[in-house]
């Protein structure tokens, strides 16, 4: 077997294997919608290369930091785990249920509300 021309092909053999097929496109999606997919893609396949339980011990980790963080330092961290959560509802948005939206959106919005709190110095 020929040796890897690119690091990706070296990359891809160490980590999990790679969905096949083109990059997922919501079909009828706006610009929008397009770009953030588009864009998406390389964090996304980033993600999928390391190990499962990384993303989840982050998010955790951020997490308790920015309940236990003071003030714009614990904002902060709440802040990146609301965006990460709702950057991934974003892209899961039209394959989803109502009942399963609903979940989504609450955490959401509890973590902006504990972020405002954190900003407020409660």
């Amino acid at each position: 077997m020929a040796p890897p021309e690119h690091g990706d092909e070296k990359r891809r053999e160490q980590g999990r294997p790679l969905p096949g097929g083109d990059l997922p496109r919501t079909p009828g999606a706006g610009r929008l919608r397009r770009t953030v997919e588009e864009r998406s893609a390389v964090p996304l396949v980033w993600l999928h290369q390391r190990p499962r339980w990384l993303a989840p011990l982050l998010l955790g980790v951020l997490f308790v930091a920015g309940l236990m963080a003071p003030g714009p330092v614990g904002a902060l961290c709440l802040l990146l785990v609301a965006l990460f959560l709702a950057w991934l509802a974003f892209l899961t948005w039209p394959s989803l249920t109502a009942q399963q939206r609903t979940p989504r959106v609450l955490v959401v919005a509890v973590l902006v509300v504990l972020t405002v709190a954190r900003v407020l110095g409660y």
